[in-house]
């Protein structure tokens, strides 16, 4: 009979990291912001990739090692920390962004086991954060050929919807071997002819010294083109193109693919069932979505904060003037609960939205409190800068015990509402005035710390507080966009 006892085990492994008892290696984080200490025999024996970076620190007079790793948060290599001496990683009421982030740490740092737990996690439980955020995950994940499961999760996204790829802002820097992993699937669900206008527009992009006129080019401009080219053109689907798509797209590129394989194009269009040279692609499958029974689809709430009278009030503060109708949509782009609570994650999503409405229910109480920005949200300063408008208001609604709604409108008008710059928007989020404002200074998450406050007497008409509390946690928020 073998008895195991590893819970003990942990725990004292653990006691062992926090006591700091004959540590001999300081590891240094986030651009040096802070140290943890360890043990060379543990993090040798339990990670391949600390073992080599021991190997190449050297020891000062103490005989203590220092690793510096600058591009990693505390709060992650403290999780790191805890898994390497016990063994544990507790993911609850943690954001699913600082999960993903977590299983990169992992994967650098070579613990294979931990990094395809997390990664078969986030699969299995946070597949609607996962597409939500499809840029992010994508760019982390495929130049690493790893996270196998991950990539065959988004390959099949791109194969129903190409155009997440190719019509990204981005598109040009894709790399190489991203773009041939998507023109190779046979189930791409896109037209051919689009497919290889793509695919010149990319190699044109890696030549910017290539003339912008195709009549200009020389015999060296189209061999650079194919050069560039070399591995994505075999999976162009040339033998399924019209004879119309043929002259328009490919014939203007024909020196790009070589005389046979041009040759071979033409008598196929001219004779399909007469063999040719050059190998034949496949077709690209279809997708046929098959319909399922009708049913009723419940309708999901426009709001977990707020109501339809909610909205009609705020109608009327927007418009300064009182009304039984809503003359305003109220377009969901932000909740908490379900695209997290870190500060940063307000400024990737709100960026470039104006006109919008923030709402937040207050942890333990009926308290909602909200703020109205007529200006748009930006998050591409090097430093804060206030906004002006004399638009803006904050409010307190009415709510359970709440009685009564409460308006302010913007006093100061200069410091009407704060685009945070971006070294500060890991923990800071909206700002209207120096009166409200939710942050998180300590853990990144609005709902954690008590760090996000409001107060009165600075840029807005009147207090709108509705406790005695100046700082506050929240339980939820949403952004609404509002258009008419």
């Amino acid at each position: 009979m073998e008895l195991k006892f590893f819970d003990k085990l942990s725990q004292n492994f653990i006691e062992l990291l926090d006591n700091k008892d004959d540590y001999n290696v300081i590891i240094e984080v986030k651009n040096k912001e802070k140290s943890f200490t360890a043990h060379s025999n543990i993090l040798k024996y339990r990670s391949s990739y600390f073992r080599k970076e021991l190997e190449n620190a050297q020891s000062n007079e103490n005989n203590i090692k220092t690793i510096i790793k600058s591009s990693i948060s505390a709060q992650i290599f403290d999780v790191i920390l805890k898994y390497i001496y016990g063994g544990i990683i507790n993911l609850e009421s943690v954001e699913t962004k600082f999960i993903f982030k977590l299983m990169l740490v992992a994967d650098e740092f070579e613990f294979e086991e931990l990094a395809n737990k997390i990664e078969n996690f986030l699969i299995e439980t946070k597949a609607a954060w996962l597409r939500t955020h499809f840029s992010m995950v994508f760019d982390n994940i495929f130049d690493r050929k790893k996270f196998n499961d991950l990539q065959k999760f988004f390959n099949d996204i791109i194969a129903k919807h190409p155009s997440l790829i190719f019509e990204r802002s981005d598109f040009n820097s894709l790399s190489e071997c991203n773009l041939v992993s998507v023109l190779e699937r046979d189930n791409l669900q896109m037209n051919e002819v689009k497919i290889w206008d793509y695919v010149i527009k990319w190699g044109i992009a890696q030549n910017p010294t290539l003339p912008t006129n195709l009549g200009e080019w020389s015999k060296k401009n189209f061999l650079t083109l194919k050069t560039t080219l070399q591995q994505c053109l075999p999976y162009i689907r040339y033998f399924h193109l019209s004879a119309d798509e043929v002259l328009d797209s490919i014939k203007p590129y024909k020196k790009i693919l070589g005389e046979q394989l041009w040759d071979d194009i033409n008598q196929h269009l001219l004779s399909p069932e007469r063999p040719v040279e050059s190998i034949i692609l496949p077709a690209r499958t279809v997708l046929v979505t098959e319909l399922p029974p009708r049913a009723e689809k419940p309708k999901e709430l426009f709001s977990t904060i707020i109501s339809k009278d909610h909205v009609s009030e705020i109608s009327t503060w927007i418009d300064r003037e009182k009304t039984t109708d809503i003359p305003y949509k109220f377009e969901l782009i932000l909740r908490g609960s379900r695209d997290g609570f870190a500060p940063q994650t307000f400024w990737d999503i709100c960026h470039g939205h104006a006109g919008t409405i923030l709402v937040t229910k207050v942890k333990g109480t009926d308290e909602i409190l909200g703020g109205y920005n007529p200006l748009t949200w930006d998050n591409s300063y090097i430093n804060s800068k206030w906004m002006r408008t004399s638009d803006s208001f904050i409010f307190s609604l009415k709510n359970g015990n709440v009685q009564n709604s409460i308006l302010s409108r913007v006093e100061i008008t200069l410091n009407a509402v704060l685009n945070i710059c971006k070294g500060e928007q890991n923990n800071r989020g909206p700002h209207f005035g120096r009166e409200f404002c939710l942050r998180s200074l300590n853990s990144n998450n609005f709902t954690l710390d008590n760090d996000c406050y409001i107060r009165a007497g600075y840029d807005y008409e009147k207090s709108i507080r509705t406790s005695s509390s100046d700082h506050f946690s929240i339980d939820d928020y949403e952004v609404f966009k509002i258009d008419r």
